[in-house]
């Protein structure tokens, strides 16, 4: 295969450079709409979209469950020489993204109010937070969809097809923003409308794939599999989870922040959180990135090139979160004035402090994240899900609920730094375990 004629290095430093410009791009469209809207709609609008971007995480997570739990089986499988199998699993894949998008955009767009108010929107901005939600739940299924077709054709050798891919939907997206809040008016709407746009053309690239003819996944009449499911959702849970996490952060922090600092708190954490995205964007790339090659080497036997793999990819995750936390730390005020359109000094100050606390977690949360990654695609679902369910909601749900009765909004700021450190000794507790059983997977 093409993996090993370039060897392991070569295939890491190919795969995780575009994963890692993939998954930027990705999240720069959150960012996007955070800035946009913050100039066009001043902090309500901000903290509006602060309040409903959790179910967004919901949405994106399922269609990463699916799409990196079915890609990782029809690697491993392609490893093993069993195409028949790998189509299997795609074309019950494919199933099960068609169903869970269609649900998803029908409880949406239904319950979209009532979702408003169950993550803690008020009268000042219900109204926003209904139109950007409403809008948003319209293109679920697209979503979905997306996120399992773009995991597919990474592992279909294709990387580059899937950066392009996503790199163009995130484009999109910012241009059609800008066009929408601005020069037509459309506020939040707009805004909402830009994001849904992005997945559709992410998969008008990726059908190139097929029209091409370069694909080596296809579609099968199959009945569902009940242990083929169990495989798909078992691998994919943990990057269920590692997308949701943000979403379950945002929604304890943003009501505690309501508790403690009201709306410009929220519109604080929001500064906070969705630059966080690209950070954690970078190590998701990472981990997406060393995905294809571990598994196929799982799949082949290769157990030496497995752990290389897996170093290389902690080694680049620190310093890369060495280089985050000094930019967050230096430059805290210029960044957080980015999205204070009004200049408010308190905004600024809380941002700023919040930069310099909470991206202490960055220095370490990279090993977390790549280390579930790597879990998973050894088909090792268990620690994946530990780890993964440990750092996105147990731990820091545990601190957010706690420290901030202590320390006030210092203690929201330091909650995810302490959640992942404690994920960090489990992580490493678990692959010295491992290690020691001389990688006997």
């Amino acid at each position: 295969m093409k993996e090993k004629k370039r060897g392991v290095l070569g295939s890491f430093a190919h795969y995780v450079s575009l994963n890692i410009l993939s998954m930027v791009g990705l999240s720069c469209y959150i960012l996007a709409d955070t800035a946009f809207v913050a100039n066009g709609a001043g902090a309500g609008g901000l903290a509006a979209l602060n309040l409903v971007l959790p179910v967004y995480f919901v949405v994106s997570g399922l269609g990463q469950m699916l799409g990196m739990g079915g890609a990782t089986q029809y690697a491993i499988l392609r490893g093993e020489r069993e195409a028949a199998k790998g189509d299997r699993v795609f074309s019950e894949t494919l199933v099960m993204a068609l169903v869970l998008g269609l649900l998803a955009t029908v409880l949406g767009v239904a319950f979209a109010d009532k979702l408003a108010v169950l993550l803690g929107a008020d009268a000042e901005i219900f109204d926003m937070a209904v139109t950007y939600l409403r809008t948003l739940m319209c293109f679920a299924w697209a979503f979905l969809l997306n996120g399992m077709l773009v995991c597919f054709v990474r592992n279909d050798e294709k990387p580059n097809l899937a950066m392009a891919a996503m790199l163009l939907g995130s484009l999109s997206n910012i241009v059609f923003d800008y066009v929408l809040i601005f020069p037509a008016g459309l506020g939040i709407f707009g805004a909402a409308l830009a994001t849904g746009a992005s997945p559709i053309i992410s998969m008008a690239v990726l059908s190139t794939h097929k029209i091409r003819g370069q694909n080596h996944f296809h579609w099968v009449a199959c009945r569902p599999e009940l242990h083929v499911l169990r495989q798909i959702f078992g691998i994919g849970l943990p990057s269920f989870i590692n997308e949701v996490a943000s979403g379950v952060t945002l929604v304890f922090f943003n009501f505690s922040m309501l508790s403690l600092a009201g709306n410009l708190g929220v519109a604080a954490y929001g500064v906070v959180a969705n630059l966080a995205l690209i950070g954690v964007a970078i190590y998701m790339g990472i981990a997406q990135g060393i995905q294809p090659i571990v598994s196929l080497s799982y799949g082949a036997g290769d157990l030496r090139d497995i752990w290389r793999i897996y170093r290389c990819g902690v080694i680049l995750a620190v310093a890369i979160g060495v280089l985050i936390y000094g930019l967050c730390f230096f430059w805290a005020e210029p960044i957080a004035d980015i999205f204070n359109s009004a200049g408010d000094p308190v905004l600024r100050a809380m941002a700023a402090h919040g930069l310099r606390v909470y991206f202490l977690a960055f220095i370490y949360m990279g090993v977390n994240i790549v280390t579930a990654a790597f879990f998973a695609s050894v088909a090792k679902a268990l620690p994946s899900f530990l780890l993964s369910v440990l750092r996105g909601m147990v731990a820091v749900v545990a601190f957010v609920l706690i420290l901030p009765r202590i320390f006030g909004t210092d203690g929201v700021w330091v909650s995810v730094p302490c959640a992942e450190l404690v994920t960090l000794a489990v992580a490493i507790a678990l692959v010295l375990r491992i290690s020691f059983k001389k990688v006997d997977f």
